[in-house]
């Protein structure tokens, strides 16, 4: 009788056909984790060192597990948590479209947040070192965690507006850790003149700006003061503002903010800038910063960095969602070594 029951399983097996996994990845898997961070640990703000990050592994990953991939590194824009910005781009949805277009990658967005809703991804004692963590800790401790290929040729860097000011600044300093650089409505391109009204402003805050507060005002500039002009001995928020007894600004102060725009530094990365096998910038042409894309654009064209500009019809954040999937994975695709 056992005979007879045995050949019976064996037909009903091979009519049914091989047995699939019971928890087949069908598609992308958006994990939330956290990243302790050296680089942001100690800071003045009291920003956390434990940096909330999601990471999108394609479909497909946990059945393969041979399988190494590359990694596109995502920085979020101001005002907003990272959470904002997944929720937009329905990041599950959108990385299981792309490995269906053939392009499997890792997707990391890091926690860009700080006490003024941005650290603008600069190295700053007051919000702690933004810039390090993206370029060290992160990609450190993702390639420790994921199957990843841990070359600079197989990582690229992109950012939506302080997240594209972001993924230049850190992109001019770290070629040797990325290799393609997407740079979606940069903030922060021309130089940031602190007027008195400004200073004004952020030196008379005891701690109590509203930060739920629409963007612009006080916890804009105190943001960009926080990241570019600190001051240890000035609490509560840690910033130089640069105003003087006679009313006016500091000329210190003027320097740090000129030096830390993207037009001040550009040229002094050139070299680095020629390393990256590819660099894209893009902007909506009814976007307030549509001129300093196109100032970037022409600098980057002067030194004869090779680059895109993309000039396209929208604004600054209507069409980023689509953009992702049209236009910021395919060109990772195109240009990361796999």
């Amino acid at each position: 009788m056992v005979k007879p029951l045995v050949a019976l399983l064996a037909v009903a097996l091979a009519a049914v056909g091989p047995v699939q996994p019971a928890f087949a990845q069908e598609k992308a898997r958006v994990d939330l984790v956290k990243v302790h961070s050296p680089a942001i640990a100690g800071n003045l703000e009291g920003n956390t060192a434990d940096r909330t990050v999601y990471v999108v592994t394609p479909p497909g990953y946990d059945q393969h597990p041979e399988k190494r991939y590359p990694v596109v590194y995502f920085l979020h824009g101001y005002f907003v948590e990272p959470k904002a910005y997944a929720d937009l781009f329905d990041l599950g949805e959108a990385l299981t479209g792309a490995a269906g277009a053939g392009n499997e990658v890792i997707f990391v967005m890091p926690d860009g947040f700080s006490k003024h809703r941005g650290s603008f991804y600069s190295n700053s004692p007051t919000t702690g070192n933004y810039e390090d963590f993206v370029a060290h800790d992160l990609v450190e401790w993702v390639d420790g965690h994921y199957r990843t290929l841990a070359r600079r040729e197989s990582r690229g860097l992109a950012g939506h507006s302080m997240g594209g000011y972001g993924a230049m600044r850190v992109g001019m300093n770290h070629p040797d850790v990325f290799s393609s650089l997407y740079v979606m409505s940069a903030g922060g391109g021309s130089v940031k003149v602190v007027t008195r009204e400004m200073a004004e402003r952020a030196q008379a805050d005891d701690g109590t700006v509203d930060l739920s507060a629409p963007i612009g005002g006080a916890q804009g500039d105190l943001a960009q003061l926080a990241a570019w002009s600190p001051d240890p001995k000035r609490p509560p928020n840690f910033v130089n503002a640069g105003l003087l007894p006679d009313g006016t600004i500091d000329p210190v102060v003027q320097a740090r903010m000129a030096a830390n725009s993207l037009m001040g530094m550009l040229p002094q990365h050139i070299r680095e800038l020629k390393q990256y096998e590819a660099i894209m910038l893009d902007v909506g042409d009814k976007d307030g910063l549509a001129p300093d894309s196109k100032a970037m654009s022409a600098e980057l064209t002067r030194f004869g960095v090779v680059h895109t500009l993309e000039v396209y019809d929208g604004g600054h954040g209507d069409k980023v969602k689509e953009r992702l999937r049209a236009n910021v994975l395919p060109f990772f695709a195109a240009h990361l070594d796999r």
